[in-house]
């Protein structure tokens, strides 16, 4: 991953100086905007690996941002953001922003998520392998098996289908529309209430302790993400 391109949005020059610091001492090639516009220019001139993207710009509102690459790019954003902007970490996923950081954030934070990101970004678009291995949990998905610990667990179609969606986006935020759609095909007040019951349902046949989960983790205010190695 050394190399790799990653473009830096933010209006604050200390995190700009800082975050491209960091990421320069681990031999990542940094280019870094202060503006909307600058952004998307910089995305059509610099062809980043990754974008790093702060919502509160001075000249336009990141969503937009967001919005406008994502008409000809799948560059993967991670979106940078202050606590308690839940709301705009799910409107930031659900227009196809890839991951979030909440400020402040550490360098090993950060590194992390940008080498997440660029592993989605370097798998193939078509197709899935198939069998998906994390920890103890082994998928079939050729046959439909799950497994743990070398033990079956038996699941219902539903929570297959429920486990497939987090197996094709490891490591990412799902928000509850997006697991909602994708899953039920329609966001009601009724299939949110299902799926937050379905996902305990998983964690019940999955997870050895339910109360620190493994595989499914929480995002509060946001949604969920699989755990995967």
């Amino acid at each position: 991953m050394h190399g790799a391109r990653v473009l830096v949005v933010d209006d604050e020059p200390a995190i700009l100086r800082a975050v491209q610091t960091n990421l320069t001492r681990h031999e990542f090639q940094v280019g870094t905007a202060e503006t909307g516009e600058q952004a998307l220019e910089a995305v059509a001139r610099f062809h980043p690996d990754v974008l790093l993207l702060d919502l509160g710009l001075p000249d336009m509102d990141g969503l937009d941002v967001i919005r406008q690459i994502r008409t000809h790019s799948n560059t993967p954003i991670v979106v940078l953001s202050v606590r308690g902007a839940e709301r705009d970490k799910v409107q930031a996923l659900d227009l196809g922003a890839d991951d979030y950081l909440t400020k402040p954030f550490g360098v090993d934070e950060l590194l992390a998520r940008v080498r997440v990101a660029l592993r989605h970004s370097a798998r193939p678009v078509h197709g899935t392998a198939a069998i998906f291995l994390t920890g103890e949990l082994e998928v079939d998905l050729e046959h439909r098996r799950v497994a743990v610990g070398g033990a079956e667990v038996h699941l219902t179609p539903t929570e297959y289908d429920l486990l497939k969606v987090f197996i094709a986006h490891p490591n990412k935020v799902l928000t509850d529309r997006m697991l909602l759609q994708q899953v039920w095909g329609s966001v009601t007040p009724t299939e949110a209430h299902y799926l937050h019951v379905y996902v305990a349902r998983l964690r019940k046949k999955l997870e050895r302790d339910t109360q620190v989960p493994r595989y499914i983790a929480t995002e509060p205010g946001v949604g969920y993400r699989l755990l995967s190695d």
